[in-house]
């Protein structure tokens, strides 16, 4: 990204003058201090001299570290060792946040958890993303398919007989959203107070929030839980249909003005007049026949054009999109909800920005995702250390520097 753009990109930046040091991996803590960065924090990504092992990674999980890397600093540290702990704490007693998500007990091992480090630092924020909170299973390992089976979303995502997790890291991501909420509360309340906080966020309560609804359903109706994929609808019309290319379009008429628009344009006026189907209870009393009559009407449609038919009666539709559709959305292009980066290797590559906007406007891109260590120099003399005492530290092996791009 050139000077200019980073110039004309930092106007928008709400949170410009925090520092957040991240310590993390894998998703939960890299998405915090994603969201943090996209709002104008300064984050420094610690990594290991060896680079954090997403970058690497394959499969499912190949796009972690560029996803969630953007507007960050990194620098590369060998914290495993008396000097690079101390180089740490340095950078920590500067610092308004610290994000972690490692193993119950790993920083304590090494004198970065908040304990040892509130001592020091008693304006620091301290946001420890767990698998659990304190309670029973507090030492538990967790990933996000861990908590989607035991906390109920992957019963209600899959099949009664094969539970299945959701096709995202939702837990992770959210846990990770939720933590920012902390963090940003705990900042507005420091300017009162002048202290910093312990914060800790957990897949598994993130998941039990995103089953509230269903276990209050469960207390409402007296009736247990079934999984969406064999429930039955509480909508009039919330369905996938066939359409005559043989693409599908999901569709919803669920308010009366929808219900009336619907019948007019696709000439079943008769059903206005059927006491069957005058209320939207009534339409759900009778989905067994009704939705089968509405796919015989759309599977004589392509799908364009029975998207803009929808389109023009404003009843909500969606085609069934890959991943990969994304890219070429022309809401999300042509509303900038998407950016481009530069990947470590070269590569360019489109990604989603934050799903917000300030004043009409979307949170930028100001870095693209660093190289392993690409401002271990930068952070280092900002810190007051020499350049005697930097190149010290690299010959010890304890930090990296990346080569100066040529």
């Amino acid at each position: 990204m050139t000077a200019a753009v980073r110039e004309s990109a930092s106007e928008l930046r709400p949170l410009a003058g925090i520092r957040v040091i991240e310590f993390s991996q894998m998703v939960m803590g890299p998405s915090c201090g994603l969201i943090l960065a996209d709002l104008g924090a300064d984050v420094i990504k610690v990594e290991p001299p060896k680079g954090d092992r997403t970058r690497t990674f394959k499969g499912p999980a190949a796009g972690f570290f560029a996803t969630y890397s953007r507007n960050k600093r990194s620098i590369a540290l060998d914290t495993s060792t008396a000097e690079g702990q101390k180089i740490a704490r340095r950078l920590i007693e500067t610092s308004d946040v610290l994000i972690e998500n490692f193993r119950p007990g790993l920083l304590k091992r090494i004198g970065l958890d908040y304990d040892s480090v509130s001592a020091f630092a008693p304006r620091l924020i301290y946001c420890s993303l767990k698998g659990y909170l304190p309670g029973p299973y507090e030492n538990r390992l967790a990933l996000d398919e861990v908590v989607q089976m035991m906390g109920g979303l992957a019963y209600m995502t899959g099949l009664p007989d094969r539970p299945m997790r959701a096709g995202a890291s939702v837990n992770d991501v959210m846990g990770g959203m939720f933590g920012v909420i902390a963090i940003q509360a705990a900042l507005a309340e420091r300017q009162r107070t002048g202290r910093g906080r312990y914060i800790q966020s957990a897949l598994y309560e993130n998941n039990v929030f995103l089953m509230a609804q269903a276990m209050m359903c469960e207390v409402v109706s007296g009736q247990p839980s079934i999984p969406y994929s064999i429930k039955d609808s509480p909508w009039p019309v919330y369905d996938l249909f066939d359409t005559k290319d043989g693409s599908k379009l999901f569709v919803t008429i669920v308010g009366e003005e929808q219900w009336e628009a619907f019948c007019r344009a696709f000439n079943r006026e008769a059903w206005l007049a059927d006491p069957r189907l005058a209320t939207a209870n009534g339409r759900v009393d009778h989905r067994a026949w009704l939705i089968p009559e509405i796919a015989t009407i759309f599977s004589a449609w392509d799908k364009a054009a029975l998207a803009a038919r929808l389109e023009q009666l404003d009843l909500p539709y969606a085609p069934v999109n890959k991943p990969g559709d994304l890219f070429d959305d022309p809401h999300l292009n042509q509303s900038g909800g998407m950016t481009n980066i530069h990947l470590p290797d070269g590569r360019e590559a489109k990604t989603p920005l934050l799903p917000i906007s300030m004043d009409g406007q979307r949170l930028p891109n100001r870095y693209d995702p660093p190289g392993i260590g690409e401002h271990t120099r930068e952070i280092l003399s900002g810190a007051g250390l020499s350049a005697e005492d930097i190149e010290a530290l690299r010959q010890a092996g304890t930090i990296k520097i990346a080569p100066t791009p040529s």
